[in-house]
């Protein structure tokens, strides 16, 4: 596959998405990992039925990205499993659908639709970038867990008849959608390293905000609106967002845009792409100390009213992750 990258691009060397993906979706990630056997019950009640009964829908109302049909389409799947370091290349295809969107289905072999609204809008790069946003879903293993988020919205409004139920479920469901925006993040990152030119994916977001119209639009003018809305102008705002974000699949636009550029500017983009890769740890106390201080960071730069707040709150988080850790390893150390 490494025919289809263009000599300018670099390929990357590591054989991990853990490299790029956003703290607190690898958190997110390494807990639900370390669950005994969920993986396992989850493929089991998805991967012999609703996946496969997916898959023969698709089958049947789209047309499948080969390198006859949709060839450009499927040279931009082969540039980005080529620069992931992706060993397979996932099934594709073109669904006519007039939303600018685009995902990854399935369970043990996850599949990517684009909508043709994106095939039709998007440049040839804004198109690469939504593509490896997915290859990147299905790197970082979010499809199965994305599944069971989906699973969980469906059985939760049977949990509301169980006493103390509403409120369980709807705090893990809520955590589920937190980390759900949060592997957006991840994936954004991943289009960026594949098309590995910033302007191209904060254009596929301004896009999604306001559609095809990009002659019409300013990207200085859109990270001037992203900052107003990160300020906000009260409290109220503050809460205000927090409640429209609740129940959002995506994070909004301009959040996706500030996040994004706060990566590249942060010099971890680059540091990818020269091929300084640094040993991620697969403990989820690391993880977890890691996310908060993520959160932590993203606050404090932040000028909304609320954050002050919750950086407090996050502050106490982050010792106690320490706190915690050292006093397992303490006493895994002197339990020998």
């Amino acid at each position: 596959m490494a025919n289809a990258v263009r000599k300018s691009k670099k390929i990357l060397s590591t054989s991990s998405s853990r490299e790029w993906e956003h703290p607190t979706d690898r958190a997110a990630l390494d807990f639900l990992r370390s669950i005994p056997g969920l993986d396992s019950l989850l493929q089991t009640l998805m991967g012999g039925t609703t996946e496969r009964s997916l898959r023969q829908v698709t089958l049947a109302s789209a047309v499948r990205v080969t390198p006859i049909s949709f060839g450009r389409i499927h040279r931009m799947v082969e540039e980005s499993c080529t620069i992931l370091n992706a060993k397979e290349l996932p099934e594709t295809f073109v669904s006519q659908n007039p939303f600018l969107n685009a995902g990854a289905v399935g369970v043990s072999k996850p599949f990517i639709v684009l909508n043709s609204a994106l095939v039709q809008q998007c440049s040839d790069e804004e198109l690469l970038a939504v593509v490896a946003h997915e290859v990147g879903h299905i790197l970082s293993g979010h499809v199965l867990y994305k599944t069971l988020l989906s699973m969980l919205l469906r059985f939760s409004f049977s949990a509301f008849s169980i006493p103390l139920g509403q409120t369980a479920m709807l705090a893990l469901v809520g955590a589920l959608r937190e980390w759900d925006r949060k592997s957006e993040l991840t994936a954004d990152r991943a289009g960026l390293l594949v098309v590995q030119e910033p302007m191209i994916a904060y254009s596929v977001l301004m896009k999604l905000a306001g559609g095809p119209f990009l002659q019409e639009m300013d990207i200085d003018e859109f990270f001037k609106q992203a900052l107003e809305y990160e300020q906000g102008d009260s409290m109220k705002d503050s809460f205000l967002k927090l409640m429209n974000e609740f129940d959002a699949t995506h994070p909004f636009p301009v959040t996706r845009l500030t996040q994004l550029k706060t990566w590249v500017d942060s010099g971890e983009y680059q540091r990818l792409l020269d091929g300084t890769y640094e040993q991620q740890s697969s403990s989820t106390f690391d993880s977890f100390a890691k996310a908060t201080s993520s959160y932590k960071q993203d606050f404090s730069m932040s000028k909304d009213q609320l954050t002050s707040v919750v950086s407090s709150v996050l502050s106490q988080l982050e010792d106690t992750a320490t706190k915690t850790k050292n006093s397992v390893q303490d006493w895994f150390t002197n339990s020998k």
